[in-house]
């Protein structure tokens, strides 16, 4: 299965596009993270690794974990 990485250089984001049920539940709790308009449209960067692991948890279909 297809998947794209993406890292804030502590943890890494593992996206995997076909579990996706776009939800939208990632880019309503980190939209500053999340932006499906932009390219790339995952920037861990932009916040901190203890709320992108919370906020991978809740991802309903498993499309998102995380790598460490």
């Amino acid at each position: 299965m297809e998947t794209k990485e993406y890292s804030n250089g502590e943890v890494t984001i593992i996206w995997q596009p076909k579990k996706c049920i776009h939800s939208g539940i990632c880019v309503k709790t980190l939209p500053k993270v999340y932006n499906p308009k932009e390219k790339p449209w995952i920037k861990p960067e932009n916040t901190n690794s203890e709320e992108l692991i919370n906020q991978v948890a809740k991802c309903p279909s498993g499309a998102l974990s995380i790598k460490k």
